[in-house]
């Protein structure tokens, strides 16, 4: 029995009936990550010594998931352990507090692996902008994982860790869940504190999973879930057990297929794919039906206006003064700020700052920033009227399946592009879930989206749910590590 290769609740079910120990599971993962660290690249910081030496102290009687081991992207801050972002700016960042999500990972007994590589500062689709590395694919090594998540991704496909946490603000979760083949989701905004996440754009931003299923989904997101004080967009919807929601029966469930999103751009492969799909879910007694969502043309420039306009403004506080990246030939305060910002930011990040900053100048702010914001409300409206008819809609994940390292990291627009699924999601502050669903020609797994309504997550669950059991892709697909 390879124990990496099991789900979390499968690990739980073993180590119940004393099958499997604490000690045996990270020592399977630290042996794991040993292996095959050095062809994808995961992660910034590795943190299996702590972790075997923490897993020994794990006392009989603690909770449920107590001595699991988990990964963490390196935008959440971490207690005493580096939050680097992947970005030189924080390369020696030692966070002195935990986010939220850190708090109620710990108060499990949950065993943190290591920080997880990601696009700097959360921006990019691919984790090619990362400062420190370039984090490969499982499935083929000389393609990209997606982003901003990758080194999460990539490491959960990888079976470096069982599960892990990432962020999502245009589809960082879901495109390189889709891109890896596992399970990605993108909780509704305000379910998931984001206290302790260094932000990027605030009004965009989720904490979300990564799993193997859609149970480990239901598992992590009832940890992670939940109102916190210290977040002022947290929203108390009470106590949920997501689990529940996971049933086979979709009779009569209301699947919407928005034309808009099968079109120009999605690739053949995919299409097919997720057309079979959702043939599988008229198979399974889902009413479906094909509807018009007009909003695709202009989500990905509402998008990337409030993004980057939002990045400008969070990203200001990184000047070189406090505990940040300072230029060591800096001479005067003009200088500090100058060169820090200059030497400590990528090209993609000092990209969205100038962007953003443009769009919030004067003169330009009403044409750019306001228009963005008034198109936001009307994406909003737009999904509520499709949702008085539908429970659930399902769109590709990605135009594409993984592309090669390289292929679109010179081209901005192209890179922006990958995002055309992904990002009215974010706009609309709705839930949306990546599973995989069939793989193409070359053997590369393709993701399926599904969305739901706000704070519906378990609508989506389900309908998820029931498709993996239907279709076993984990069963008949691995990744094969190719080089």
């Amino acid at each position: 029995m390879d124990i990496t290769e099991l789900t979390v609740h499968e690990l739980l079910g073993k180590l119940k009936s004393k099958e499997l120990t604490i000690k045996e599971i990270n020592e399977a993962y630290a042996k794991r990550i040993e292996e095959k660290e050095k062809d994808v690249d995961a992660f910034v910081t590795v943190l299996t010594e702590q972790a075997l030496e923490q897993a020994e102290r794990v006392p009989e009687d603690a909770g449920e998931l107590a001595g699991i081991p988990i990964g963490i992207k390196d935008n959440i801050c971490t207690k005493g352990i580096k939050t680097t972002c992947s970005s030189r700016m924080l390369e020696n960042f030692v966070s002195p507090y935990d986010a939220t999500v850190m708090e109620k990972i710990n108060s499990k007994g949950m065993i943190t692996l290591g920080k997880m590589n990601m696009d700097e500062f959360a921006m990019g689709g691919s984790t090619e902008y990362s400062y420190f590395k370039k984090t490969k694919n499982p499935w083929d090594l000389n393609r990209v994982p997606g982003g901003s998540s990758g080194g999460s991704a990539a490491a959960v496909a990888a079976n470096m860790v069982p599960w892990a946490l990432g962020t999502d603000t245009g589809g960082s979760i879901r495109q390189p869940a889709s891109l890896c083949g596992v399970v990605g989701l993108k909780p509704t905004y305000g379910l998931v504190s984001r206290y302790g996440v260094v932000a990027f754009a605030s009004s965009l931003d989720q904490v979300g999973t990564f799993t193997k299923d859609v149970e480990d989904c239901a598992i992590l997101l009832n940890v992670i879930a939940g109102k916190d004080e210290r977040d002022s967009t947290s929203v108390d919807v009470g106590e949920k057990d997501y689990t529940k929601a996971l049933q086979k029966d979709v009779k009569g469930l209301k699947i919407g297929v928005p034309k808009e999103f099968y079109g120009e751009g999605i690739n053949p492969e995919v299409k097919k794919s997720l057309e079979q799909a959702i043939e599988k879910y008229k198979e399974m007694g889902a009413e479906v039906e094909e509807f018009s969502l007009d909003i695709a043309n202009y989500a990905l420039a509402t998008y990337y206006i409030i993004a980057c306009a939002e990045a400008s403004s969070n990203l200001g506080r990184f000047d070189g003064i406090r505990y940040t990246y300072r230029a060591p030939e800096a001479k005067n305060l003009k200088e500090i700020y100058k060169k820090s910002r200059s030497e400590g930011f990528g090209a993609e990040v000092k990209r969205r700052i100038i962007l953003g900053t443009y769009v919030l100048s004067s003169g330009y702010y009403d044409a750019y920033y306001k228009k963005a914001q008034q198109v936001r409300t009307l994406v909003m409206n737009e999904f509520n009227k499709a949702f008085e008819k539908y429970d659930v809609i399902i769109t590709p994940t990605s135009p594409t399946v993984a592309f090669k390292i390289g292929e679109k990291s010179n081209n901005p627009m192209e890179m922006y592009l990958a995002d055309i699924c992904t990002v009215s999601v974010n706009i609309a502050g709705l839930p949306g879930i990546s599973i995989p669903c069939g793989v193409d020609s070359q053997g590369l797994p393709i993701g399926m989206q599904i969305i739901g309504n706000k704070f519906e997550e378990e609508k989506i669950l389900k309908t998820a749910y029931a498709f993996e059991q239907e279709i076993n892709f984990r069963e008949k697909y691995k990744p094969q590590f190719k080089k």
